[in-house]
């Protein structure tokens, strides 16, 4: 690796300009970390690019240097993805953060990277359209396709693979190339855009991207069902499904979860484990009886409470809760140390991987929360402990590696939405198989020979 000496340097300035550059302490340090507890490696520079071509040429004097480029949007990845493993460069796109078109009578919006989600939303609300996947963090768009994120609306739109049209990117020796179209359908050679997406910046760096959007429905109704337990909600989850309500978003909550939204929001909700669910169409009368259908699905399962609402305020609140979870876990446990795990398995299996996990999960000794997006059978739990308890790390990671093994046995995946950065690596081999894994190293050496991008993350070389 080359390094980082004042002739090099000068030379990114020529490119970025003084302002778009900085080798600080501080710079590097407030690029050296995520939202993950995986250890902080700060970059030897920080780069803030303004277009493509600014892109592409300092990706082409990295290429020439074999300088490991790792890509920064909002630093809300839960696995070590933005965490410069390699050092080198981190390239931050928030001023690449322009809606390039609105093609609202196509439903469509093409962006630059570095605009985050919520700004997005805002840019879109005075055309009555969004952008659909949600996965609760304020995450750059950019982000949202590296790691292919999904949320809380997944069960309804699919995660952000399933909602990206068109791609520019730029390679890893520099180029820039072009992936998909606009058009809805799209048969046209080699599926570039989907092998991008969910790279994590290993195999590309997105520039320039066309999202599918969808409207924003009229009418909305929103429901917390609470159950005498998690096994209990889990069942519930099957039922509404297989009674084909189509729920826009099916959370499941753990009793402590319910118990925070009411002490931060007073909603008054029975604090059980609970399903979390949403309801949306053209007519309140639709969604009334949704919600309806899906409150009988729930008393069969054996519901001990019901609390809903119809219209934007009632769904606001909940959401704005839903949301606000993660940050009141990590700040009822300061200084903890986690073990994330996110696995997903088929629908008719969730109900069996909660149990089964919930049950590991005491026997352990510890007191992880399970959540999760039900809807799709994606399940969460985080497994805490202070950082000296050495112990304690030891049984999470033994107990993470159950869960998952259980998950893979059931025809599920190590990951659903997290991605595999630097900590999900080591389940590969056993989700896809020594061949699949090999065909990825092949083509992370054949777009990257000098595994420059993001080295370190997702296939180990």
């Amino acid at each position: 690796m080359t390094t980082f000496n004042q002739e090099l340097l000068s030379k990114l300035k020529t490119i970025v300009g003084a302002d778009g550059l900085s080798a600080t302490e501080a710079d590097r340090a407030l690029h050296a970390q995520d939202q993950s507890t995986h250890p902080a490696v700060m970059p030897d520079v920080v780069i803030w690019p303004e277009s493509t071509q600014q892109v592409s040429a300092v990706v082409k004097v990295a290429a020439e240097h074999k300088i490991p480029v790792t890509a920064w949007g909002a630093g809300t990845s839960l696995e070590g993805h933005s965490i410069p493993f390699k050092k080198g460069i981190s390239i931050n796109f928030q001023r690449m953060n322009r809606v390039v078109e609105v093609h609202a009578e196509d439903f469509q919006v093409t962006v630059q990277p570095g605009i985050f989600r919520k700004e997005l939303e805002a840019h879109l609300a005075p055309y009555g359209l969004m952008f659909a996947p949600d996965p609760g963090a304020n995450a750059s768009i950019g982000g949202m396709i590296a790691n292919n994120a999904a949320g809380i609306r997944t069960v309804k739109y699919g995660a952000t693979k399933d909602n990206v049209l068109a791609l520019e990117v730029v390679l890893a020796n520099g180029d820039i190339v072009n992936t998909g179209s606009r058009s809805i359908k799209q048969s046209a050679g080699y599926d570039l855009t989907h092998l991008i997406i969910g790279s994590e910046g290993t195999l590309g760096l997105v520039t320039q991207a066309t999202l599918k959007l969808v409207p924003i429905p009229e009418h909305f109704s929103t429901a917390t069902v609470a159950f005498p337990s998690v096994d209990a909600a889990a069942e519930a989850v099957y039922g509404i499904i297989g009674s084909g309500l189509e729920p826009a978003a099916l959370e499941l909550l753990h009793e402590d979860n319910v118990r925070w939204m009411n002490e931060d929001a007073n909603l008054g909700m029975v604090e059980a484990p609970s399903l979390m669910m949403e309801f949306s169409g053209a007519s309140q009368i639709a969604v009334q009886e949704a919600i309806n259908m899906a409150q009988e699905v729930c008393a069969d399962a054996g519901s001990l409470g019901f609390t809903g609402g119809i219209g934007r305020d009632a769904r606001k609140a909940m959401w704005e809760q839903r949301h606000g979870l993660r940050e009141r876990l990590v700040r009822t446990f300061p200084g903890h140390h986690w073990v994330l795990v996110d696995i997903a398995v088929p629908i008719s299996k969730f109900p069996e991987l909660v149990s089964y996990c919930q049950a590991k999960i005491i026997d352990f000794g510890f007191d992880g929360r399970i959540v999760g997006h039900a809807g799709d059978g994606n399940m969460h739990a985080g497994l805490h402990f202070l950082p000296d308890d050495e112990g304690a790390k030891a049984r999470a990671v033994e107990l993470g590696h159950i869960m998952v093994d259980r998950a893979l046995e059931l025809g599920g995946t190590c990951t659903g939405e997290h991605g595999i950065g630097i900590g999900k690596q080591k389940y590969l081999v056993k989700e896809c198989g020594e061949n699949a894994l090999e065909l990825m190293a092949l083509i992370k050496r054949t777009l990257d020979p000098d595994n420059i991008l993001n080295p370190g993350k997702v296939v180990p070389l």
